[in-house]
């Protein structure tokens, strides 16, 4: 069901953001948010790396000339970092268990760069939103 999960969360995402005119957090973000919706520490962890590389982008843009591709990469890279460190790092840091772990290393920075296009909360609603409604409608779909 992880296939049928993400193309739903993908067609759903731009359904959504063509009536709402608000973006998901990206549109393939939404269906990764419903593969992991019954474990809200993975969903936790991501949130907070996109947080943090949003964070990380800000301090950097004010010293640096970052727009357009140039602004995803750097979202992109530092959220991949930032998952990668999440997985090797905390869990000998802080013995921290294994479902506190970033959803994917391309995730947070689709999100972060999504929350820098938009504000944070239309953003998160309609994420959360928009997941919720994918996890629903492939419940109901498997369920057939």
């Amino acid at each position: 069901m992880i296939l049928e999960t993400l193309f739903i969360g993908l067609v759903l995402a731009l359904l959504w953001a063509e009536v709402t005119d608000v973006a998901p957090g990206g549109l393939v973000v939404a269906g990764y948010f419903a593969l992991y919706i019954d474990r809200p520490l993975r969903v936790a962890a991501t949130l907070a790396a996109a947080l943090i590389a949003l964070a990380v982008y800000r301090f950097l843009a004010g010293r640096l000339v970052l727009f357009g591709r140039r602004r995803f990469v750097l979202l992109v890279l530092v959220g991949a970092v930032l998952s990668q460190a999440w997985l090797l790092l905390l869990p000998k840091v802080f013995g921290a268990p294994v479902e506190l772990r970033v959803i994917g290393w391309v995730v947070p920075g689709i999100l972060a760069s999504s929350l820098v296009r938009q504000k944070a909360l239309p953003t998160l609603a309609s994420l959360a939103a928009v997941s919720t409604l994918t996890f629903a409608v492939v419940r109901l779909v498997g369920s057939l």
